[in-house]
């Protein structure tokens, strides 16, 4: 199906890597940052944004919907924040629902009509197997697990319309800011947590955007309201990060 692919956190990690699989597949893709990206290239759109901001994400929406007929959206952005129940702020749990739930609401109002008119849509949230539960992530946990709701929810409000929701949870993603950020590259306790995997290893980018690809395709709309994780198998039992 024509139309642009819409992605938030774009600029690196997993965002990176779906966007650098839509280019090559020869989609136009549209992507969402703070910050601008590595490489670019033909079909590639750089829009800079806050998306923790509400009124800045509202502003885009507008523009985007006014500029793109978005046929997929993938909603990559996200952020951690890890702490102990004792220390968490509310502050940190309200901009986590900002970015991890308002963000993609406004911009699925946004890109809607155009799907509707179409009778065709891909919606990809990006969650985390931590929706499961992980120590130190009350608000990362409860807004990533939120998506998991809003999915379901808006696969059932859309099917009609050919439209299809569907999450996908990584797990452990070596190579990506998140992850290297609270567990560093090349340590003892990335080596420990890649044993303890199932699959004896950390995920990469690049199975994340398969992951995507897959529920975003135009033969994939039988898929909708599901969560793929994408783990190595470490939803199935415990891990300890």
């Amino acid at each position: 199906m024509d139309g642009a692919v819409l992605v938030t956190g774009g600029s690196s990690g997993i965002g990176s890597e779906v966007c650098r699989h839509f280019v090559r597949t020869g989609h136009s893709v549209v992507s969402l940052d703070r910050i601008p990206p590595a490489e670019g290239g033909a079909g590639y759109h750089h829009i800079a944004v806050d998306l923790a901001d509400e009124a800045a994400t509202r502003d885009v929406a507008a523009d985007i919907a006014a500029t793109y007929r978005v046929a997929r959206f993938v909603h990559c952005a996200g952020v951690i924040r890890p702490a102990l129940l004792a220390d968490v702020d509310p502050a940190d749990l309200r901009d986590l629902t900002q970015l991890h739930l308002v963000a993609p609401l406004l911009l699925t109002q946004a890109v809607l009509p155009a799907m509707r008119a179409a009778r065709f849509g891909r919606i990809v949230l990006i969650s985390s197997r931590a929706a499961l539960g992980l120590a130190t992530r009350s608000s990362y946990a409860a807004t990533k697990a939120g998506l998991l709701g809003l999915a379901r929810t808006w696969a059932l409000e859309l099917a009609p319309d050919g439209i299809t929701v569907n999450v996908v949870a990584p797990g452990p993603i070596a190579g990506t800011a998140m992850f290297q950020d609270v567990v560093p590259a090349g340590s003892d306790r990335e080596t420990a947590l890649a044993r303890a995997i199932p699959v004896g290893r950390l995920g990469t980018p690049a199975d994340v955007a398969r992951a995507v690809a897959f529920l975003a395709d135009d033969a994939s709309g039988f898929i909708t309201g599901q969560t793929l994780f994408v783990c190595g198998g470490s939803s199935v039992g415990s891990l300890a990060i």
